[in-house]
């Protein structure tokens, strides 16, 4: 056998290996698709649900984004359990447009929003190489995405407009939120989906097993 050779086969063996990890399967498809819906729906409710619920903060407007995390749970969540390039992307999308087919009063322009909220928990989880899938990383991705849809509401699709000092806090705020409701709440949600055997063709599938913080698992699936 030629020697030389075994290197070339390794490289080749790796590169496949790669190219599996990251391409999406049918069960990944159908279960971020299902995932993504059901948060489109939950979407819709809390739309009809937040006049009430932002009059809550009518003593100071910009700390009503401490609720805005609901609208970004499908990115950190689709990230968490599909684990692969795009996911969090595609299920903070599909549930903007779900929400805006079952009737969103902000129509159209959520998809906007959903596909920059999607980004910035994305770009978490592409900076570390969608190998690590601790509490930390969870939550950095949900401030993120809170980050990118503050930066969407005040310049992209403007909805809000204050003065300098309010909309850092109304942003952070956002962050906050993001961190919390759609960061820590997700970790847990997928910790808990893992544990009962639902997740068992997909990558995330020992998410319970996994430590809290930290170290980059295996790619698998």
């Amino acid at each position: 056998m030629n020697s030389s050779s075994a290197p070339a086969r390794a490289s080749a063996s790796r590169t496949s290996d790669r190219r599996r990890t990251v391409r999406w399967s049918v069960s990944d498809i159908v279960v971020a698709s299902t995932l993504a819906v059901a948060s489109g729906v939950i979407f819709w409710g809390w739309n009809l649900s937040y006049h009430f619920v932002g009059s809550l903060f009518a003593f100071y407007p910009p700390v009503e984004t401490l609720v805005h995390g609901m609208w970004l749970f499908p990115a950190v969540l689709g990230a968490l359990i599909i684990r692969k390039p795009g996911a969090a992307i595609y299920c903070e999308m599909v549930a903007a447009a779900v929400s805006a087919l079952l009737g969103s009063q902000w129509g159209l322009t959520v998809l906007s929003s959903g596909f920059m909220q999607g980004l910035g928990a994305e770009l978490i989880f592409l900076a570390v190489i969608y190998r690590r899938f601790g509490l930390e990383i969870a939550m950095l991705g949900g401030a993120a995405s809170g980050l990118t849809g503050g930066i969407t509401y005040h310049w992209i699709v403007p909805m809000y407009a204050y003065a300098p000092l309010e909309t850092a806090i109304h942003i952070g705020s956002f962050m906050l939120s993001g961190a919390i409701i759609a960061g820590l709440l997700p970790w847990l949600g997928a910790r808990a989906l893992a544990s009962t055997g639902v997740l068992g063709p997909l990558a995330s599938r020992n998410a319970h097993r996994e430590p809290v913080l930290g170290r980059s698992v295996p790619r698998s699936s």
